[in-house]
């Protein structure tokens, strides 16, 4: 079995990928459309790392993550990530992300202020737009301030996640303004 590689796996919002290394998951890729698309963009972010079986402790990572899609209340927060060339400030922030429930939501002001820095809401967001995990570290969980959705860099954006959040029966505010 190969110490790395990627594969795409079904789930209720469409395929998704799954890159490893040897002890750990270096990658997770939310639908691109249609599964060439996410293949593409697989091949794109991981390059020189060829598409093969997952071995078990990764296959067993995507049935979780299959499973999270698909309504499963599982915080995925002892999945091992390499977060090997991810700077300190975004695995500051990824883990604060980690530490949210599914079916629960934060904005990237809370998380700015829980990381010591108040004024860093918008780093955050930034953090969180270059975020390798997703849903792994589940940054569909975070929201703009007056419960906005704010960015979501998936396919399908701020759309995207919304389902996301619908599937973990998130309590979401009512009124115009979640796609601003």
């Amino acid at each position: 079995m190969a110490t790395q590689g990627w594969c795409l796996f079904d789930t209720a919002i469409g395929a998704c990928g799954l890159a490893w290394g040897e002890l750990a998951i270096t990658g997770v890729q939310l639908p691109e459309g249609e599964a060439d698309m996410t293949r593409a963009r697989m091949r794109t972010r991981f390059p020189g790392v060829a598409e093969a079986p997952a071995p078990a402790w990764a296959a067993a990572a995507a049935a979780r993550v299959t499973a999270l899609l698909a309504g499963a209340h599982d915080d995925l927060s002892d999945l091992p990530l390499d977060m090997r060339g991810v700077p300190e400030f975004q695995q500051r922030v990824y883990a604060l992300a980690r530490a949210i429930p599914p079916g629960q939501v934060r904005t990237y002001g809370e998380l700015a202020r829980e990381l010591g820095e108040p004024g860093a809401s918008r780093a955050v967001g930034q953090a969180l737009g270059h975020n390798p995990f997703a849903p792994v570290v589940p940054c569909h969980r975070i929201l703009a301030a007056g419960g906005r959705s704010g960015g979501f860099s998936a396919g399908g954006g701020a759309r995207t996640k919304l389902r996301m959040l619908e599937i973990e029966q998130a309590v979401l505010g009512q009124g115009p303004g979640l796609f601003d």
